[in-house]
């Protein structure tokens, strides 16, 4: 068998045996597909039950090489792990050359955090004179308020809205769903928009239960949501490094500083550990410092 051989065989098992999502199986072919045409250039016909360790190592040093960022050499290693296990498992091979292999030292890189009062500045040159300004004031709100990744903001249903209860649903990462509370800021700023401006757009086959659409009665893809976002920023002059999923990190920064439990937050972002969930929750000095002054036995 060749490379795409088995790179078919391992995308089946990932779809039918590990009921991975589409978007997690394209990773892990990429990272697959990565070493194969490193293989290619480098080794006359190397097969996959002939890679070896040394093959690998020269594989991330070239990684290294080229730029890609240890982060990214860390997850392509995964990916590779998960490819060999498979090989195993299927007893194509007897061992796994990734066994030894060592991914590069991370160190946590933590995102930017908005204030509150940069997020009303934000907002504030959102122009609700135009049609899509109710729509990304409602956008913007929702995804601070209820710590939405960019995709779950507009993969969001009207019927998944459960405004008498105080929550909405959402699909996540491996379509897990959960339930997160929704404050009155956020469902007035979708009601808004849903009554006033998408009850008049000439909506799309199969996008009629979709929340956010563009002009054109369709989905909002990621990269447009990227662009208003960075757009909203310039305009008011926050030099911060701000995405759609600063919104996130801020929503669980704001809620872990006002008292919030971890484990709750943990809840609401998604997180399966929660050790994901403190990288996202950082507290700075000041806030450190303010809490053991106010709270220690021993502060005098």
């Amino acid at each position: 068998m060749n490379w795409n051989q088995y790179i078919k065989s391992f995308k089946s098992y990932l779809r039918l045996e590990k009921s991975l999502s589409p978007n997690s199986i394209e990773a892990y072919l990429a990272d697959v597909e990565k070493l194969n045409q490193f293989a290619d250039s480098n080794y006359n016909n190397l097969s996959p039950t002939q890679v070896e360790l040394l093959h690998l190592r020269e594989f991330i040093n070239w990684l290294a090489e080229i730029g890609i960022s240890a982060r990214s050499q860390a997850r392509i290693i995964s990916g590779l792990k998960a490819f060999f296990k498979f090989l195993l498992l299927e007893e194509i091979i007897e061992t796994s050359p990734t066994d030894l292999l060592e991914g590069p030292k991370l160190s946590r890189k933590l995102p930017e955090v908005l204030s509150t009062q940069e997020i009303n500045l934000i907002q504030a040159q959102i122009d609700r004179s135009k049609p899509e300004g109710e729509r990304n004031l409602a956008i913007v709100e929702t995804m601070y308020s209820c710590g939405l990744r960019v995709s779950e903001a507009i993969g969001l249903q009207i019927s998944n809205l459960y405004f008498n209860e105080g929550f909405i649903r959402v699909s996540g990462k491996g379509d897990k769903e959960r339930l997160i509370p929704i404050g009155e800021i956020a469902k007035k700023a979708i009601s808004r928009y849903k009554d006033e401006v998408r009850s008049h757009l000439k909506i799309k086959p199969q996008f009629e239960d979709i929340l956010f659409l563009n002009r054109r009665g369709g989905k909002l893809s990621r990269e447009m949501v990227f662009m208003i976002i960075k757009d909203l920023t310039q305009k008011a002059g926050i030099v911060k490094n701000v995405s759609p999923h600063t919104f996130r990190h801020s929503f669980a920064t704001h809620l872990v500083e006002g008292g919030a439990d971890l484990r709750a937050v943990q809840e609401m972002l998604g997180h399966e550990s929660i050790t994901t969930t403190e990288i996202y929750t950082h507290l700075d000095r000041d806030f450190l410092k303010s809490v053991i002054l106010e709270h220690h036995p021993r502060k005098g």
